[in-house]
């Protein structure tokens, strides 16, 4: 089990803007130069889950000193849960035009006409791994051996111990550690815990193609700090002694075993001289999901980097997230982009940093590149609208209304400037207009004072909005009983013909 490692100190001011100009300066062309990519999701930590983002619990040194070199981009937006940022990022489209509008009911599924990054970045020769959550689809044709990856080792639906959503069974029994997982095309029971075993994967397969010199993206997309919270006991202790609740202190432990084993991963890297040509990329999928901390028989609100709302809303602290990118030697440290960035940039980033084509698919990536403001943060960048719906209409759980009926219930639209927000009370529709860019916490309606930027991003919205129904190929599907999802099937048979071998990375 990773222990807590000494922070190591970031560069000083002045080295870093010196490095920082040098980068910029050599950064000449970054298209076609075929890095190895390492992005690195987690799973419902938002933008002050950091202590480099100002969170007064948690100690994130070896993210800190990540941040302090990387290339930072200071307003990224993704969707507000998780399987639509991860088809967003996957397809480079909305999430509701490649059917993505739950994450749970088979609405979670990318439609199969998506050819993936990961396909594309395939035929350019790249080898591909993914370690840890898909949540795209659990079915044959969904899975991601079937959509871009060679090697996977994964869990189920959209969570580990989510057995009744699409998870084994058997990871109900001692949620995060010692879990059952598919691991190609066998399940695997591993040792340890979750976030460690994805890591300790991670490494093991980019070793293999590092010593091979293949390119390789390897995605290692985290479950935690998603509940249901559970931590190693020496990740709890701290927190607990500073009087703590049992949940805040499994959630924070989760997150500085993240940070651990992020550290552990740099290391290595660097050891084997692999930085040089390595993209890392560390990034959260929505924003922040976590109960009033109880501390002492006190409540205090977890710290959210001063963003209003979290997972599952159309404010910025649902979409907001940490976005930070280090290449060394290629991209500057302490760097930041101010720019509109979002998920669905990230398809073209990648095929065009790999030199990999655009496939051709009925369903296209749309997005932008994000290499001209990787070379140049003040590069020439059009605004653009970026529209935010929750979803999660007519579930059967909690939202019984229609798709119409929830067409303003959790909505947004953002440009650089502006942030619109739609919601819903007692069925009629509220509206608040936000200058985010002197506003970013959106304290302040200004809709009155720009009726005419209400307008427009109304229209924009409603045309959005209007096209979408040839896109949702997954509403209407009915409801599959848990021992009837296709995980606990597999695991049922392959638990009568073959057992279920441990497994070693």
């Amino acid at each position: 089990m990773l222990k807590r490692r000494p922070f190591i100190a970031p560069l000083t001011a002045v080295a870093s803007a010196l490095l920082a100009l040098c980068c910029v300066a050599s950064a000449a062309s970054l298209a076609k130069s075929r890095p190895n990519i390492i992005f690195v999701l987690t799973d419902d930590q938002g933008m002050g889950d950091l202590s480099c983002m100002g969170n007064p619990f948690v100690q994130t040194p070896h993210i800190d000193r990540f941040y302090e070199q990387s290339t930072r981009f200071t307003d990224f937006q993704v969707s507000p849960t998780c399987a639509p940022t991860r088809a967003a990022m996957m397809s480079g489209r909305r999430p509701f035009e490649v059917g993505v509008t739950h994450t749970i009911l088979q609405r979670e599924r990318m439609a199969l006409d998506v050819v993936t990054f990961p396909q594309a970045l395939q035929r350019a020769g790249y080898r591909t791994g993914l370690f840890g959550k898909w949540h795209l689809g659990d079915e044959e044709a969904y899975l991601p051996q079937n959509r871009g990856f060679d090697e996977v080792l994964m869990h189920g639906a959209g969570g580990i111990g989510q057995g009744p959503l699409g998870d084994f069974f058997a990871n109900s029994e001692n949620p995060y550690f010692d879990n059952v997982l598919l691991h190609n095309d066998t399940i695997v029971k591993t040792k340890g815990f979750c976030t460690d075993v994805f890591f300790d994967a991670a490494l093991a397969w980019i070793r293999k193609q590092h010593e091979a010199q293949a390119p390789y993206f390897a995605y290692v997309s985290l479950n935690a700090p998603h509940g249901p919270m559970y931590a190693p006991d020496e990740y709890k202790k701290r927190f607990l002694e500073q009087g703590l609740d049992e949940s805040s202190a499994a959630r924070y432990g989760m997150i500085e075993n993240i940070d651990d084993n992020f550290g552990a991963m740099m290391e290595r890297l660097r050891e084997w001289g692999a930085l040089e040509n390595t993209l890392i990329i560390f990034m959260t999928d929505n924003g922040m999901s976590m109960a009033p901390i109880k501390k002492d028989g006190e409540t205090i609100h977890p710290h959210n980097a001063g963003l209003k709302g979290r997972k599952n809303s159309p404010w910025e602290g649902g979409t907001h997230v940490p976005s930070f990118w280090y290449w060394e030697g290629k991209l500057g440290a302490g760097v930041d982009i101010d720019t509109l960035a979002a998920h669905l940039d990230l398809y073209r980033t990648f095929c065009e940093l790999a030199g990999a084509d655009i496939p051709s698919s009925p369903l296209p990536p749309g997005g932008r590149s994000l290499v001209p403001l990787l070379q140049d943060p003040g590069a020439d960048w059009a605004d653009r609208h970026l529209f935010v719906h929750k979803g999660r209409w007519d579930d059967g759980r909690k939202n019984r209304m229609s798709r119409e009926e929830n067409k303003y219930n959790g909505a947004a639209v953002r440009t650089e400037r502006w942030r619109l927000v739609f919601n819903l009370s007692k069925g009629k529709r509220e509206t608040q207009l936000s200058d985010v860019s002197k506003d970013p916490g959106e304290t302040r309606d200004v809709a009155g004072q720009f009726p005419e930027v209400v307008q427009e991003l109304s229209a924009a919205y409603d045309k959005w909005w209007d096209s979408l129904d040839p896109f949702l190929v997954n509403e209407g599907l009915p409801t599959v009983p848990p021992e009837e999802q296709p995980f606990n099937v597999r695991y049922e048979k392959q638990l009568k013909e073959s057992g279920i071998p441990e497994w070693n990375p």
